[in-house]
């Protein structure tokens, strides 16, 4: 089946696909009746309106109550005074999905328009995890946001804050041309405007860590990614998302300092308050064992440690690949599965995987995979997982996180569309045989005609959206503005050079050369190698 091809067609498909999606949504899943939520405003309106404690509450005819750290509580509080709530809580998720999918897509989601908008508003609707975390009022979204913000950060920040790499110079400084040679040219403008970009991201990045330590104060599995930039090297984004997350934390012992004694002290490690460990909902490594019988702590923990080695090994490869989308995915994954707890909605964190796999041209397998997590699969297993087919159905979801954290793509940065030998002198008309002649002859420096002719070339050389992933300067030849140093070549629009929305990271990518000369052909550029559970 081809894809329309006209507006009135990709309208109709738009239309056909959002009423298949309400029908399906209306028909099939749960609707979870904003339970989280109920139980988020009915502890902090407890707390501060009837004097109740935090950890006493229980929603009527339930035994389920609040399990956040109390910081949760405390920002939640403004709740109490809302009237609007579930308007509230909606709003806010959509707002930190369309950040989200903001930031996985990358600078190329411009050129999808409304059709790709529409299309990818459907797939949403479809994910289960994500279906049950706004029917819940949960605020899993709004926690991936806040890490996945920090991850912004850290790959707009400059390399000197982590391990010397190369690909990611800072904008080179050169004397300026005088007289009738200096001319402001293309050329001229990429490289202020890397100039620009480059120390507005600078400034910005100062603060990376603070999202992931807010997440972690309000709830614990974001901690991880803490130990995420220990493994990168970050140890100064590491360093202030502990102090933000131990910070946050004293704030709420000052605020509500029974609270936090009790948490800390029995709350935290009483797993009955949060649900029954063999709830089919529950998809961690835990819940696995719950299903089968296994009780020993001990195996859970060896399997936790089994993990967490893995999920180092290979987020540690992947940093230093520069590929930190596929860290921060390995790390949400590693978070779901050793989590005593990990309820369907939680796995909202997978999303950055499949980001992954669409990027790293394995739309296929992201596609199987996602129409797994869309069917609802694991409740037909509601009354008991016995036998191979409970083991492997209740379970699914536990198996599609467990194989996409072992395999999946690491180091496959964006590539240039176009074909990888195609180089800038193939698009630069062949100089006649007298050329090297003239050339040789001529002491005289380039006119900036001709300067002018070997920046157009290699703009069109580094593509059109050269601004999202270069990082190399642009400078004069000979004293007028046209190419220098390093050329970003075919992975300038991919961000091979760790732009910001490409691969996020900082980690040792290379990057062609060319020497500036007489001639006005340019260097070859080289191409990148429910109520049955609480609220948690």
């Amino acid at each position: 089946m081809r894809a329309p091809r006209t507006d009135r067609g990709r309208l109709l498909l738009v239309l056909v696909l959002a009423l298949a999606v309400t029908v399906f949504t209306a028909t099939v899943p749960l609707l979870r009746d904003w339970f989280d939520l109920r139980v988020y405003y009915g502890t902090v309106n407890s707390w501060l309106h009837d004097g109740g404690r935090v950890y006493d509450y229980l929603v009527p005819g339930t035994p389920y109550g609040f399990t956040y750290p109390p910081f949760a509580a405390v920002v939640m509080s403004p709740m109490a005074l809302l009237g609007l709530r579930t308007a509230t809580a909606l709003l806010l998720n959509l707002a930190a999905l369309v950040f989200v999918v903001r930031v996985l897509a990358g600078p190329g989601w411009r050129r999808h328009g409304w059709y790709g908008a529409g299309l990818a508003a459907c797939a949403l609707a479809l994910f289960e995890p994500l279906r049950d975390t706004i029917s819940f009022g949960q605020v899993n979204l709004l926690l991936l946001a806040l890490v996945l913000a920090d991850a912004r950060l850290l790959a707009s920040g400059p390399p000197s804050s982590g391990p010397p790499v190369s690909g990611s110079p800072r904008p080179s400084r050169r004397p300026r041309a005088h007289g009738p040679a200096r001319r402001r040219g293309p050329a001229h403008r990429v490289r202020r405007f890397e100039q620009l970009r480059w120390s507005r991201g600078s400034h910005w990045s100062r603060w990376a860590g603070t999202g992931i330590g807010l997440a972690a104060a309000v709830k614990l599995t974001p901690a991880l990614f803490i130990g995420l930039l220990l493994i990168a090297r970050r140890r100064r984004a590491a360093a202030s998302a502990t102090a933000v997350a131990a910070g946050a934390t004293a704030f709420a012992a000052l605020v509500a300092p029974d609270a936090s004694r009790f948490y800390w002290t029995r709350a935290l490690w009483d797993t009955t308050r949060v649900g029954r460990l063999d709830y089919v909902s529950n998809q961690s490594l835990q819940g696995v064992l719950a299903r089968l019988g296994v009780e020993s702590r001990a195996v859970w923990a060896a399997l936790v440690v089994l993990v967490l080695c893995g999920w180092a090994w290979r987020s540690r490869r992947a940093w230093d690949a520069g590929d930190g989308q596929a860290a921060f995915a390995l790390t949400g994954l590693a978070a779901c599965l050793v989590s005593p707890v990990t309820w369907v909605h939680h796995l909202v964190w997978l999303l950055p995987s499949f980001a992954v796999l669409i990027r790293a041209g394995r739309p296929r397998v992201a596609g199987a995979l996602y129409a797994v997590l869309c069917t609802s699969v694991v409740w037909l297993w509601f009354d008991g997982a016995s036998g191979v087919g409970g083991f492997l159905g209740a379970n699914a979801y536990t198996w599609i996180t467990l194989g996409l954290l072992v395999w999946l793509p690491v180091g496959h940065l964006p590539r240039d569309p176009r074909p990888a030998n195609r180089s800038a002198s193939a698009t630069a008309a062949p100089p006649s045989a007298a050329a090297p002649t003239m050339s040789a002859a001529s002491d005289q420096p380039p006119s900036p005609t001709s300067a002018r002719t070997v920046a157009a070339v290699a703009t069109v050389a580094g593509g059109a959206d050269r601004f999202d992933g270069a990082r190399d300067g642009v400078d004069g030849v000979d004293g007028v503005d046209g190419v220098d140093g390093p050329s970003p070549g075919p992975e300038g629009e991919e961000g091979a050079a760790n732009g910001p929305d490409r691969g996020w990271g900082r980690g040792r990518a290379r990057s062609a050369s060319s020497e500036p000369t007489g001639s006005t052909r340019p260097a070859a550029a080289k191409p990148q190698s429910s109520s049955s559970r609480a609220s948690s």
